[in-house]
């Protein structure tokens, strides 16, 4: 049996993303399985080059408004089964989740909401943290490990954004964001990538405006959890630094 390699990736825009080399960038990096979030359109919007790469089947949820939202998932493996619904309509609406089931693991990849805009959207962040690890529950409930990557939108601790003091009362960094996912730890989830690295300016997200990602300073948004029972299975847990095309760069795991 050889090793599996499963990547996470905010492209802030599939068709974007596909004019700064991504279809050369998947068939070099070569991941058994990818999961995208924020592809900004539809199937048929995409190129045929993206929609249907050599070698992979892919999977699109799509939000109701153009341009806005979505994910997707590229598997060389064809899935036991594939959801794209949270059960609440207005979750579904934005497009912003897909659960898959192989053979030896469940994988939910989210696009979960910003809440900077309002309160309203905040709240509305919160609700879809919650339905969100619910679902989760359930689905470990089958005794199956289940696997959850995505851009997450909070930086979880002081460690994980270049200033957290100055963020505190910021949406991404609100306690009460921090507090679902100390909840995400204590349902018996790992931080992957924090199992392996502790150390500090390990970032994932940089904001282009303040040109920011060549001074290093960033927020750490972008995570893979897995459920404790995979951990004698979890090889490494990555944070690919030097892939552009994004505000976001990629993250990745491998398992035995």
């Amino acid at each position: 049996m050889r090793d599996v390699r499963l990547i996470s990736w905010n492209v802030n825009g599939i068709r974007a993303v596909a004019k700064k080399g991504f279809v050369e960038w998947l068939s070099t990096e070569k991941p058994d399985i990818l999961c995208l979030q924020e592809t900004k359109a539809w199937p048929e919007q995409v190129p045929p080059e993206i929609l249907a790469p050599k070698g992979y089947r892919t999977y699109w949820s799509k939000p109701a408004k153009k341009g806005y939202s979505g994910v997707a998932m590229f598997t060389k493996e064809k899935p036991i089964s594939v959801g794209l619904s949270m059960g609440e309509e207005r979750f579904d609406a934005e497009g912003r989740y897909i659960m898959a089931e192989f053979a030896d693991f469940f994988l939910a990849n989210a696009y979960f909401p910003n809440g900077k805009a309002s309160p309203d959207r905040l709240a509305y962040k919160l609700a879809f943290y919650d339905r969100f690890l619910d679902i989760t529950d359930v689905t470990r409930g089958t005794g199956k490990p289940v696997i959850f990557c995505g851009d997450v939108n909070t930086a979880h601790r002081p460690i994980d954004l270049t200033h957290p003091k100055a963020n505190e009362g910021v949406s991404g960094f609100l306690p009460i964001e921090r507090e679902w996912m100390d909840k995400v730890l204590r349902h018996g989830y790992v931080d992957t990538f924090r199992h392996f690295d502790r150390s500090p300016e390990k970032y994932t997200w940089w904001d282009y405006k303040t040109a920011a990602r060549e001074r290093n300073v960033g927020w750490r948004l972008d995570y893979f959890f897995a459920s404790e029972d995979l951990l004698p299975r979890l090889r490494s847990a990555t944070i690919l630094r030097d892939v552009m095309g994004s505000d976001h760069c990629p993250v990745g795991i491998e398992l035995a």
